[in-house]
């Protein structure tokens, strides 16, 4: 699906990338798509990363009748105690200071959760946070660390074939000069405080690169799928959870010469 943009561009002049090889060697340029130009919204990409990231969301709730199944009854006056329904032998029940009655204010399944936002605003959001992965003072403002002259990253299409295994990925990303962010991930990885860790969700792993790749399928795609905080997406499956994870914009992000040019043909943007 091609989203079609209107907006007013960065700057009048198309931002060149230097392509890079397996090597880290410098094998051409190439242009930017237009849109790397759109301007940076943070408070669009923040509605559009609440409305995916609620979407996941299970619902959950009590069951209406927790702590209301009982025989219980109200006495009435007469006894100097309070009229709340309780059992023959005088014990409380069904109400919510008495113990084994029901929740005052439980969560209940019906309640929304999901925040709605508009197809173009989503899809406006993507552009956006897209764009900001060029620019070097909001990927530093993440926390990434890296040491190259601009941004993004661009890879040659041979990259996904060849590098096939995590220590071939890893010299690629030495050479590159970005394997110091690998590595504050690694670090900063840590146990979760309170009962999540229970529930599956044990460890916190900060989020590192990016690698957007033409298809997953691919070598290079498995090669990454274990480093620390590393993700790996295709155009089609780009999102605001992917480009700005917890609403930040400014992600370090790593493409593919093909990947690139299947962006600028899903983002088509008008300018004004």
């Amino acid at each position: 699906m091609t989203w079609r943009l209107l907006v007013k561009p960065l700057s009048a002049e198309k931002k060149k990338v230097v392509v890079f090889d397996e090597n880290a060697n410098r094998v051409g340029e190439v242009e930017l798509p237009t849109v790397f130009q759109v301007p940076v919204r943070g408070d669009l990409i923040r509605r559009a990363f609440l409305a995916a990231f609620t979407s996941r969301l299970q619902p959950k709730g009590r069951d209406p009748l927790a702590g209301k199944r009982t025989t219980a009854y109200s006495w009435g006056v007469g006894y100097g105690l309070a009229r709340v329904p309780r059992n023959p032998n005088g014990r409380a029940r069904f109400v919510v200071s008495a113990r084994g009655g029901h929740a005052a204010f439980p969560p209940r399944p019906e309640r929304v959760l999901k925040e709605e936002i508009n197809r173009k605003e989503n899809a406006m959001a993507i552009a956006s946070a897209l764009a900001a992965t060029s620019i070097v003072d909001l990927v530093k403002r993440r926390g990434h660390i890296f040491n190259v002259e601009s941004l993004p990253i661009v890879l040659a299409d041979s990259v996904e074939e060849v590098v096939d295994s995590a220590k071939k990925a890893r010299e690629l990303l030495v050479k590159l000069g970005l394997w110091s962010d690998v590595e504050r991930s690694r670090e900063g990885t840590g146990i979760r405080a309170g009962k999540g860790k229970m529930r599956g969700r044990r460890y916190v792993e900060p989020k590192s690169i990016l690698f957007i790749v033409s298809s997953i399928d691919k070598p290079i795609a498995k090669a990454l799928r274990n480093l620390p905080g590393v993700d790996v997406a295709t155009p089609g499956t780009l999102s605001v959870l992917h480009l700005a994870p917890g609403g930040v914009p400014g992600r370090l992000a790593v493409f593919t010469k093909r990947a690139l040019e299947e962006i600028g043909k899903k983002f088509e943007v008008v300018v004004f």
